[in-house]
């Protein structure tokens, strides 16, 4: 294991807490959230400029649509949104409690499907889901959980990695493209509350050579891991609270991270005033082009 060069902060964007980076190769532009503000802002690392739109919901995660625009998980549920995040159409009803539950982390699987899990606000009664939609509609994939959190994919699409944040695990399981199935499921990582080896698993990546890249919030670290779980490289961050990474820039090999900021200690913030920032990091391996939601799939 190596401890390499920390993130620089690209974007001072003081986000209450930044979330879901995504790519657009299209675009050459990275879009991410603020879920305590209710925006959708879009990062163009060419001009420095950051725009941003606001919601009339709590904004979870955001992947890019086929054909333009984005799918984005809402507290109400799986909405369409145009390019300038107008929300379009409900495509699937947040099945849960909404005063007590929201859409949280997720990502399009490599056919086009679109995985979202839940958050269980208390966080203590387990009961977010993660979950599959597709054109026939929302299942659940998993259940018992308190923040659903770091979807990624391997290059072949046929293991899917997931973590519940709270209790400092990462999953993997065996994943069928074809059929959008997820079974066999196993502990990839776990983590710990103190220590070393502190942090919650949060947001995820997993880059051309199959690793995994995960940020740990209240760990202050970016880990990247081999499909066996091995500890390959360390990355510090400026700030207390990573969010999640994602690849992007004009070779994949610029990994963007998202932060937070909101609830933390005073003391924290003075040590660590780029907190709630978009960080970036170059890297050796390239990570993978973000697949789009297919509506048709």
């Amino acid at each position: 294991m190596t401890t390499a060069q920390p993130f620089a902060c690209v974007l001072d964007a003081r986000a209450k807490l930044g979330e879901s980076p995504v790519w657009s190769v299209a675009e050459q532009a990275l879009h991410w959230v603020d879920i305590k503000s209710r925006a959708l802002h879009r990062f163009d690392p060419a001009t420095g400029a950051d725009t941003a739109w606001t919601l009339p919901e709590e904004i979870g995660c955001v992947g890019l649509r086929k054909g333009g625009g984005f799918i984005a998980g809402l507290r109400s549920g799986l909405w369409t949104l145009d390019a300038e995040a107008k929300p379009l159409a409900l495509l699937a009803a947040n099945p849960e409690d909404t005063a007590a539950s929201r859409f949280n982390d997720g990502r399009a699987d490599p056919m086009g499907r679109y995985l979202a899990g839940t958050l269980d606000e208390p966080k203590a009664g387990g009961k977010a889901h993660l979950y599959r939609f597709d054109r026939r509609g929302l299942t659940a994939l998993a259940d018992g959980l308190l923040t659903s959190n770091g979807l990624a994919f391997s290059p072949d699409g046929r293991i899917l990695y997931h973590s519940d944040t709270p209790t400092f695990t990462v999953y993997r399981y065996r994943y069928d493209p074809a059929t959008g199935a997820a079974t066999d499921r196993e502990v990839f990582l776990r983590f710990q509350p103190s220590g070393d080896d502190r942090g919650r698993p949060d947001g995820a990546a997993v880059d051309s050579e199959g690793c995994y890249w995960t940020a740990l919030y209240e760990g202050g670290r970016v880990q990247r891991h081999a499909p066996d779980g091995t500890l390959l490289s360390t990355h510090p961050v400026p700030a207390r609270c990573p969010t999640m990474v994602a690849f992007g820039g004009p070779d994949l090999r610029t990994l963007y991270l998202t932060t937070a900021s909101a609830g933390r200690p005073a003391e924290e913030l003075e040590r660590f005033p780029q907190s709630g920032g978009v960080f970036a990091l170059r890297v050796e391996v390239p990570g993978l082009p973000e697949p789009l939601f297919d509506p048709a799939v």
